[in-house]
């Protein structure tokens, strides 16, 4: 089994560190870490460092760095505008996403959104993605932590202007002619996925966004949750990209 990942502010610049704060909680009471074991420190924007543990406190790990790295970010990025789902289903596709590799989420306030992120409530509910976005970044392992924008969420508006900027954008929609397992992919820059929330993209936010450049696409035959399709979307694109 690989070495666990813990996200620190910032790399020792020394040989020696202690783990301490929810991190080192996690790591000495949670996972039961104990001295010679091995793990991996990274600071979200591709530094990382190997440490063994030499000594356990409460809720602290004393460590010693045996070897430090950097991971360059991947081009192009992925971006997913993510439509803004109820209950739990956002958190689900914003978890499976930073799994695959999404390299950034954008809250979307789609008009068939059931859930509105207004007010303190749309601020609580951004952070409890870039939360859920930490935390699938550990588990995976991954030394870059996806970036989770909105102010809190964005409208069709700002999206559009998103998509105008990027060097490729894909709308997925269940009677898109066009596969996305086809469309041309550029080397470079940002790819934008727009991702509709339950009720579905209206007409008016489809022309909206290929009027700035996006293609409407589709992955199969079926019609997948929008929990699972922004997922299955990346995949496609990781493997294409040759990521995978």
């Amino acid at each position: 089994m690989s070495a666990p990942l813990f996200l620190v502010e910032a790399l020792p610049t020394g040989d020696t560190l202690t783990l301490d704060g929810p991190e080192g909680h996690h790591a000495a009471t949670v996972q039961r870490l104990r001295a010679g074991e091995e793990l991996l420190l990274a600071d979200g924007r591709g530094g990382t460092a190997a440490a063994v543990v030499s000594a356990v406190g409460r809720g602290t790990l004393d460590l010693r760095v045996t070897s430090r790295g950097y991971v360059d970010a991947s081009v192009p990025r992925l971006v997913v505008v993510q439509g803004i789902a109820k209950g739990d289903r956002g958190e689900l596709a914003v978890q499976a996403m930073t799994e695959v590799g999404v390299d950034e989420i954008v809250p979307w306030a789609a008009s068939r959104s059931v859930s509105q992120w207004r007010g303190d409530r749309g601020v609580r509910a951004r952070e409890k993605w870039a939360a859920t976005a930490r935390e699938a970044a550990k588990q995976a392992r991954r030394p870059w932590l996806p970036v989770v924008a909105g102010t809190p969420d964005e409208s069709t508006t700002t999206v559009a202007r998103r998509i105008a900027g990027a060097s490729a954008a894909f709308v997925l929609h269940e009677e898109a002619d066009d596969r996305l397992t086809r469309a041309d992919l550029p080397e470079t820059g940002e790819i934008v996925l727009v991702v509709g929330p339950e009720g579905g993209i209206t007409d008016t936010e489809v022309s909206a966004f290929q009027e700035a450049g996006a293609r409407p696409v589709r992955l199969g035959p079926t019609v997948l949750r929008t929990s699972t399709a922004g997922v299955a979307a990346v995949s496609v694109l990781s493997t294409r990209l040759t990521r995978w």
